[in-house]
């Protein structure tokens, strides 16, 4: 008896091999992107399994966590790699996240019945960004350290519950060991459980309901429509550019090492050029230009505020779309990936 044999006697995997078979994957001219949901997930996969490698060394504390991470990098074998492909990971994980997202979007796949797709995807790129902001505390370093104060500082502008959020972020009223012990914990135990629900929640809706085809397409009987099957074509196709992505990751880590400089010290000045990870950059780059005050209101708070109301609206596009603003919603959808660039830009380059 096969192990093929051995297993179909139990969980029937001859209709799981028909699911997958059924499934077809639309081919035109934007096949492509639909590789950018895979590349996430495996991005996910590589953050969990180098996460778990990492945390068996690492020790959260302000007096152990830096020296943990130097111990790592100069003293576990290949522990230099791990990190290098987590940090690494990381950034593309969520750079491919903001692209998907984006896709998806610019081919109105959030119709309906799509809304809940799109609803999770969101809750996932925002799960994504937390993710980044509490792992980049984590080396304890001098950088790490004044730009997660930066980053705290500002939820403290949040109007009304600002205080609450700051003192719940920081564990305190500054940040220290405490912070770092509670970013530890949200990074590898709360974070991992809440993005995998959502995340199978994602998978599931997607499986489902299938792939998305482009507006060019719905015309066409969909007997007529070019497809290729999900497994094994796509799947196939899927795994090699996943090979492709674990190659430039392993580049980038050999080739462009992120330092882990001086360990934070409480009682230095910062450093000139603290600025938070490139995927919030847009935001911290508006709230520097923003006049000191904008009406009866601080320009921080009004930029913060301007965010949450531009973020609610993104989130609720496929409810607020109508067949008649088609177009409006897609130059709004331009507009706001240019602002992101353009403010990202300047505030690497100004």
């Amino acid at each position: 008896m096969t192990l093929t044999d051995w297993l179909q006697e139990r969980f029937d995997i001859e209709a799981v091999k028909r699911f997958a078979a059924k499934k077809q994957v639309p081919i035109f001219y934007g096949t492509v992107w639909y590789y950018l949901g895979g590349v996430s997930l495996f991005l996910f996969i590589i953050q969990l399994l180098t996460g778990i490698l990492l945390s068996l060394y690492y020790q959260p504390g302000s007096a152990t966590a830096f020296e943990s991470v130097k111990f790592i990098v100069s003293k576990v074998e290949f522990g230099w790699l791990m990190r290098e492909i987590h940090s690494w990971a990381a950034n593309l994980f969520v750079f491919a996240i903001f692209l998907h997202m984006f896709t998806v979007f610019f081919s109105k796949a959030y119709r309906k019945p799509r809304e809940l797709t799109w609803l999770t995807g969101m809750i996932l790129l925002g799960l994504a960004m937390f993710f980044g902001f509490s792992g980049y505390l984590l080396p304890w370093n001098e950088l790490a350290y004044f730009a997660t104060k930066v980053g705290t500082d500002i939820s403290g502008a949040v109007p009304f519950i600002g205080d609450f959020l700051i003192k719940v972020m920081r564990a305190g009223d500054e940040v220290s060991g405490a912070t770092l012990t509670r970013f530890y914990s949200i990074h590898t135990a709360i974070l991992p459980i809440v993005f995998i629900v959502f995340l199978a929640s994602h998978l599931i809706m997607i499986q489902v309901q299938g792939m998305s085809i482009p507006a060019s397409m719905e015309n066409i009987p969909p007997n007529q429509r070019k497809t290729m099957p999900f497994f094994p074509n796509f799947v196939i196709r899927d795994l090699i550019v996943w090979l492709i992505i674990l190659n430039m990751i392993a580049l980038l880590a050999v080739f462009f090492p992120w330092e882990l400089g001086l360990k934070a010290d409480f009682l230095a000045s910062a450093p000139a050029g603290i600025r938070p990870e490139w995927y919030f950059m847009f935001m911290f780059q508006t709230l520097k230009v923003l006049p000191a005050h904008i009406w009866l209101l601080e320009g921080e708070v009004f930029g913060i505020l301007m965010f949450g109301f531009g973020g609610i609206v993104w989130l609720l596009v496929p409810f607020l779309e109508k067949p008649s603003t088609t177009k409006l919603w897609t130059w709004f959808g331009v507009g706001v990936l240019t602002y992101m660039i353009v403010l990202t830009a300047w505030g690497y380059l100004v």
